[in-house]
């Protein structure tokens, strides 16, 4: 725990130094700025369409720094010292991930709540969406981690983890915008399950994935 603890305060430092956690937050907030003007003021549109494009801007925020997760560490030889000090590829990326996911997703939700009210959400509607985001945001960011391992070394590894990570987010936008107007907690229970199977199988792929990248 020492070990994953000292990774983890690593990668977010380098984070902070970087401006990579505010990057999400910027984009997130200028979407639900935006949103109004291509939509028209009308308030009961912006309510009823407002939590969909959080949505949508949460899942595309996610991918912003996704080619800094593996790439600039695999480059400069980092991975390579980690593992020849005994640390396992998925302890790396188990730590990545704790990373990714504290520098991206609270930010994140403290945003929503700015960007909620910009969109004319009533209170329920924000409680569920931030329910819906401490659910789906570890989603989006293993997803965003596992994408990031699988291109590391690429060229245009940046472009290219977007397009594999898009498709495969489609199910996790599904549920987590159906949580919105779903009153039997159906998407909730969709949307967990699909969060626990990315989150527990990201540092087994991801592991694999840097080290056939090393070989």
């Amino acid at each position: 725990m020492r070990l994953i603890a000292l990774l983890v305060a690593r990668d977010l430092g380098q984070a902070w130094r970087s401006a990579g956690l505010w990057l999400p937050v910027a984009f997130l907030l200028l979407v639900a700025s935006l949103y109004p003007f291509a939509v028209g003021p009308d308030a009961a549109l912006l309510a009823r369409t407002g939590g969909g494009i959080l949505w949508i801007a949460a899942l595309l925020a996610s991918l912003l720094p996704v080619d800094r997760l593996v790439a600039p560490d695999r480059d400069a030889g980092i991975l390579d010292q980690i593992a020849l000090r005994g640390i396992s590829e998925e302890m790396v990326v188990i730590a990545r991930l704790i990373a990714h996911w504290l520098g991206f997703g609270p930010p994140l939700m403290i945003a929503a709540l700015p960007a909620a009210a910009l969109l004319k959400l009533d209170g329920a509607t924000i409680l569920t969406l931030e329910a819906g985001l401490l659910i789906g945001t570890p989603a989006l960011a293993a997803l965003g981690l596992l994408v990031a391992t699988l291109t590391a070394g690429l060229r245009s590894s940046g472009a290219l983890a977007g397009l594999l990570a898009l498709p495969l987010a489609v199910p996790l936008l599904i549920f987590g915008a159906g949580t919105l107007g779903d009153g039997s907690g159906a998407a909730f229970k969709f949307l967990g399950a699909a969060s626990l199977l990315l989150v527990a199988i990201t540092p087994i792929a991801g592991g694999a994935a840097i080290r056939a990248g090393r070989e």
